[in-house]
């Protein structure tokens, strides 16, 4: 496919990719989500074919897209080399971040492992909005590294007065919650560019698949 829109990077039809990427990526399957609510998986994503273009594509002023790719050995092989494929929403991720970057005035900064990962990273044991390209974790802005109560909470409350878009965990050490780092998400948020093909007749698995992610999995 050609590139989409404004994005400077080739549409990939998620079903046309070759069995070892549609393995690890499981375009449009159904997935459980921490309440056992099945969420389909994007179907279409943007190729990255290497660190140099990854660091080059600006997704908004003071966001370039190797900020939401920089993952460990707990990412799939397949994905932790080139070509590698993002879902379209990364884009949408990008433009809300911008707004929180406006509104604190510095840097912002995203874990390793806290932007996009497949839904074969071994970190996952649930469906997370990380799997459509639409979550990050945020461990420092400016000086201050986010890893207290009071930090937490003082930027997770600002970048939903931002962007009421947003969703963020809560400061705690379970399930569900964050002691190390802001969680901001936009939820289960698919996007289908205007030149992306038609979605009818698609071969998609209408039941859950596998169990995500791998050993050591289960967290946001």
């Amino acid at each position: 496919m050609p590139e989409a829109g404004g994005v400077p990077l080739r549409l990939v039809d998620g079903l046309e990719l070759p069995p070892e990427y549609r393995d690890v990526l499981r375009p449009g399957e159904l997935v459980a989500d921490r309440s056992g609510r099945l969420r389909r998986l994007p179907r279409f994503f943007y190729a990255v074919e290497s660190w140099r273009q990854a660091r080059d594509v600006r997704l908004a002023p003071h966001f370039v897209l190797a900020e939401f790719l920089d993952v460990d050995v707990r990412e799939a092989e397949p994905l932790r080399r080139f070509p590698r494929y993002v879902p379209c929403a990364i884009t949408l991720l990008a433009t809300h971040l911008e707004m929180l970057r406006q509104a604190v005035g510095t840097f912002v900064f995203i874990s390793a492992n806290g932007g996009y990962r497949s839904p074969s990273h071994r970190l996952l044991r649930y469906a997370t909005p990380h799997c459509w390209g639409t979550a990050a974790d945020l461990y420092r802005i400016g000086d201050t590294y986010l890893h207290d109560r009071e930090m937490i909470e003082k930027y997770g409350r600002l970048a939903v007065e931002v962007s009421p878009a947003f969703h963020t965990l809560p400061f705690g050490h379970g399930v569900g919650e964050v002691d190390d780092h802001v969680h901001l998400d936009l939820g289960f948020v698919v996007q289908v560019p205007e030149d992306a093909p038609s979605e009818a007749d698609a071969e998609q698995r209408d039941t859950p698949g596998e169990p995500l992610g791998g050993p050591g999995g289960g967290v946001e």
